[in-house]
């Protein structure tokens, strides 16, 4: 397309009253057609424009065929979370089609693949016809990959409608591809060929295009998965056990890729790391926990249905003492449940997980930088409390892109906890019990194998156990030993990551979240604010419950916890760790499956508002 031919149509947006970097582009097509690869291009390729943007893959748990969805938002003001509103769709797919077309807001875009013969009823929208087949056959792509490039029609089309720089959508593939030239030219061709098509044949009628902003200078873009799989790395992993399940199959993945790269001794070349995966979820916990007692740095991904076959060794873990580090990427449950849609629901179970007197330390990253940095800060916090620590994020943290910060590197060393070497055990004559406090921190000291004092031997086992890890079953011993473990957990509220607060003058109504929820509650506050109501905002990033939490809902009234479960799960920990102020604190949970809006939250509170 020439520049004649953009400025045009620029021309005539600005004509229809434009709307500039503000809405969201919803493109149906159906699972294991190619599409991600389009979709990707067009959100990298709006990044590189300097435009904040976000990314949402709607993705069914088959292998291919059903209906699957992709929302780009763009929003000039940095707004990330999902919008219900759908300005722009594009209708590949005949089988969501009336679905598709129902979903455009009054006054948007419909574009469509001519081929599909459904009648379009509607007269309040502008639609746009997309010749895809006839554009393909002139493509110069094999048989076998003419369904895939399809896709890069309506890059083509949309790049022409909306004014995205083609430098932008050809270093996006550039990315995407790796510099590989044969399947850049391809797909850019087909990009090409349709954006000429486009402006010879289409007549811009809407009001919507993009505008290069400088609002992502120095950020990347990442997805959650791999934020963590990096951070396990510059934490130092060493070993990695797992199995296969949506969606924390790609952390692994990740891991795999990026640590073949950087974690190989640099005078024979070896591996210094090993990653297993296993014949179950029991078998990858049970590895990692080895490993973990055996010294390296270990861990696992999984989610709640792997969670839940994982229930009896974390009870051991946690009852031995064995540092290890669990990522559970949350979806929708019970049971399978909703294998490809996003949830906070595990949160209640990991914290209780194993049976008997269980009260477990959990990280809740926020971002994607968090994600990083809980992936180095997880393995310290594991050794320093010689305990599992699960890292809770979920599906929309974890596969979709986002916008971040570059990861900065560790920036304190590697801390070990307390691992007595043999000049520790020499000084001491010897003399240490693997299962005494002596600090009064609910923390004992520890030797891992390979130490050659002859004392450093101790037995690590999930039976009753002394301070000496001798089995016995003397009441006073259990007991003396379940109370040190509560004080460990105490102490591990002065080590756990604070909470990150965020207060507005004058408010007098808080907010409490975590997680993925954290756009949809920051943009609910700004409109809330324009309404008239005040929020300060707590944004919990750990458990147990720092001075900090108990601080902000004293400190408040009536605080809103809002959270993606049916139940209110993290209202129900709060209401037990605060009963006596829980009237303070009403919950607004949600759970569809779909990531929070920030429209709904609104609703909510408002609603709640209208009571008082």
């Amino acid at each position: 397309m020439s520049a004649v031919q953009v400025k045009n149509s620029l021309e005539s947006a600005v004509e229809l009253g434009s709307v500039v970097n503000d809405f969201s582009i919803t493109v149906g097509t159906a699972n294991g057609s190619g599409s991600q690869t389009s979709n990707i291009t067009l959100l990298r390729a709006l990044f590189k424009m300097g435009i904040p943007v976000s990314g949402k893959n709607l993705f069914p748990s088959n292998i291919q065929g059903l209906p699957t969805w992709y929302t780009i938002r763009v929003s000039k003001d940095g707004f990330l979370a999902r919008r219900e509103e759908q300005e722009i769709v594009v209708a590949m797919n005949p089988d969501s089609f009336s679905q598709d077309l129902a979903d455009v807001l009054p006054g948007g875009v419909f574009l469509y693949a001519d081929d599909i013969k459904i009648p379009i009823n509607r007269d309040d929208i502008v639609v746009y016809p997309m010749p895809v087949n006839q554009l393909v056959k002139g493509a110069d792509a094999p048989s076998s990959l003419k369904n895939y490039v399809a896709n890069m029609v309506y890059v083509g089309i949309l790049a022409q409608l909306l004014g995205i720089d083609y430098d932008k959508i050809y270093q996006a593939l550039n990315f995407h591809f790796k510099g590989k030239q044969k399947p850049i030219d391809l797909n850019f061709g087909v990009v090409q060929a349709a954006a000429d098509w486009a402006g010879k044949n289409l007549e811009k009628q809407d009001p919507y295009r993009v505008e290069a902003m400088d609002k992502t200078r120095e950020l990347i873009m990442s997805d959650g998965n791999t934020a963590a799989a990096l951070g396990s790395i510059y934490g130092g992993v060493n070993f990695a056990a797992w199995y296969p399940i949506t969606p924390a199959t790609s952390l692994v993945e990740a891991l795999e890729e990026y640590v073949a790269m950087l974690r190989k001794d640099p005078e024979t070349g070896k591996n210094t790391y090993a990653i297993i995966q296993a014949e179950d979820e029991l078998a990858a916990i049970g590895m990692a926990i080895g490993a973990g007692w055996s010294g390296l740095r270990a861990m696992t991904s999984t989610s709640g249905p792997g969670l839940s076959l994982m229930t009896e060794y974390a009870g051991l873990a946690y009852y031995s003492e064995v540092p290890v580090v669990v990522w559970d990427i949350q979806r929708v449950g019970p049971s399978t449940g909703l294998p490809t849609r996003t949830s906070q629901g595990d949160i209640s179970m990991v914290y209780f997980l194993g049976h008997g007197d269980t009260q477990n330390v959990i990280l809740l990253p926020g971002s994607v930088n968090e994600c990083f940095e809980f992936g180095w800060q997880s393995f310290d916090l594991a050794e320093k409390l010689q305990w599992p620590i699960y890292v809770l994020s979920d599906l929309d943290i974890g596969m979709n892109q986002w916008m971040a910060k570059p990861f900065e590197y560790p920036d304190q060393p590697m801390d070990r906890g307390k691992v007595l070497w043999e000049a520790d055990l020499e000084e001491l004559s010897g003399q240490w019990a693997r299962y005494k406090d002596v600090d009064g921190d609910g923390i004992p000291y520890r030797t891992v194998p390979g130490n050659q004092h002859p004392a450093s031997a101790w037995f690590g086992r999930g039976t009753g156990h002394d301070e000496n890890a001798v089995y016995t079953e003397d009441a006073g011993e259990y007991e003396r030993n379940m109370a040190r473990l509560s004080r460990k957990f105490d102490t591990a509220r002065n080590l756990v990551p604070k909470p990150v607060i965020d207060n507005m003058e004058d408010a007098d109504v808080g907010i409490i979240a975590f997680g993925s929820t954290e756009p949809a509650v920051q943009e609910a506050r700004h409109h809330l604010a324009k309404a008239g109501l005040k929020t300060d905002f707590l944004r919990l990033r750990a458990i147990p419950f720092t001075d900090e939490v108990t601080e902000f809902i004293y400190a408040h009234e009536k605080s809103y916890v809002v959270e993606m479960n049916r139940n209110g799960q993290l209202h129900q920990l709060l209401s037990l760790e605060y009963a006596s102020v829980c009237a303070k604190l009403t919950s607004i949970a949600h759970l569809d499956g779909l990531p929070m809006t920030a429209s709904w939250i609104e609703n909510r509170i408002m609603q709640e508002e209208d009571k008082k």
